[in-house]
């Protein structure tokens, strides 16, 4: 399992705002992007190393949205909202990322999901409103390493359900 990650590359013009994060996943695509897509996977992995995730409210399809609360290793609670804008199964989600429906600062993310002989690779594609607001992600929150640590979990938490899966075939 690989995981790399940037600033972007100066190439496009929106670089400066984004953050690019891969991994490969030790498992099949269609696995990976469910592991997306039913809120009894996400509670199980989402966050960074410390962090548990209460769901308010899960609906998965394009206009639905995703109200929940991170509570940090420190016991700090990070209010957190996800509004699905493209869903194309198992290939792609699109998603607004913000504190509230309405945050002005919210950013947009596009998960792509591409199979890799019997593994899946991961490309998370995050684009901020600003440069200070990517800066600033990056920098106070930590959100490179954060990702990282995201996609790691959920490296982990598929392998699990894809030993579980086989073992159920058997």
């Amino acid at each position: 399992m690989t995981t790399t990650s940037s600033g972007g590359e100066a190439a496009h013009p929106a670089a400066d705002r984004e953050i690019v994060l891969t991994r490969v996943i030790d498992a099949p695509r269609e696995l990976v992007f469910e592991a997306f897509t039913q809120v009894r996977h996400l509670s199980r992995w989402w966050g960074p190393e410390g962090f548990t995730t209460t769901t308010r409210s899960f609906t998965f399809r394009v206009g639905a949205e995703w109200d929940f609360v991170m509570h940090g290793p420190d016991g700090t609670d990070y209010q957190e909202w996800i509004t699905w804008r493209e869903i194309v199964p198992p290939e792609r989600i699109a998603l607004l990322h913000g504190e509230s429906r309405d945050d002005p600062d919210a950013f947009e993310s596009v998960l792509t999901f591409e199979p890799a002989g019997g593994q899946t690779r991961i490309e998370m594609r995050t684009l901020f409103p600003t440069r200070e607001l990517r800066d600033e992600a990056v920098e106070k929150y930590h959100a490179v390493e954060g990702g990282e640590q995201t996609l790691r979990n959920l490296a982990a938490y598929v392998a699990v359900l894809a030993g579980s899966d086989e073992g159920a075939r058997s």
